[in-house]
């Protein structure tokens, strides 16, 4: 695990840079890496998380296979983005539910930034809390989805997952015209 700044005090996560560019037309959110991708700073290092799996699934092509920056890269090229709600905050362990004192992610500042975004992501329970909450009123004319956690903590078959992240395919297309829209799991 990375060593904390001189000024982070011990416990204090703090996340990574968006995963973004101007081909962004889906933009999906994580609460805050787990200690596992931090140590390896990497979006969903974990290798029982099925991230990589259902976004591998949505676009088509084996993302768990490829080095990371070929991974990020695969996203991109196919108009998905990366980030969390989350940018620092205390936390023992992985688990969202020991989140405290959390500092939010400027996601209305990312979000102006991105001509071709038509919708946002939350992956998992906590992000979708945040990020709604953060992007209230910042997000007209985007459709809102929230997923089924890709966590391993998040105990549903990955086939499960892989129904609901589907919604996701429209977007990754470019098929949809971008009219807002509120989407639970």
């Amino acid at each position: 695990m990375p060593v904390p700044p001189p000024d982070e005090p011990a416990g204090r996560r703090t996340g990574f840079a968006p995963v973004v560019d101007a081909r962004t037309r889906l933009l999906i959110l994580g609460s805050l890496p787990g200690d596992a991708s931090l140590a390896a700073a990497q979006y969903y290092a974990h290798p029982r998380n099925g991230f990589w799996r259902l976004t591998g699934g949505l676009i088509g092509r084996d993302l768990v296979d490829l080095a990371y920056p070929q991974r990020l890269e695969a996203l991109k090229a196919a108009g998905i983005g990366l980030w969390d709600v989350i940018t620092t905050a205390h936390r023992a362990g992985s688990l969202d539910a020991a989140i405290r004192d959390p500092e939010f992610a400027d996601l209305s500042g990312l979000i102006a930034t991105l001509p071709t975004l038509r919708a946002v992501a939350f992956n998992g329970a906590t992000a979708a809390r945040s990020g709604r909450r953060t992007l209230a009123g910042a997000a007209d004319g985007l459709t809102l989805i929230d997923l089924p956690s890709s966590s391993p903590a998040h105990a549903r078959p990955l086939a499960e997952k892989a129904l609901a992240w589907a919604r996701l395919g429209p977007f990754i297309t470019g098929r949809v015209e971008g009219e807002r829209q509120d989407v639970a799991p």
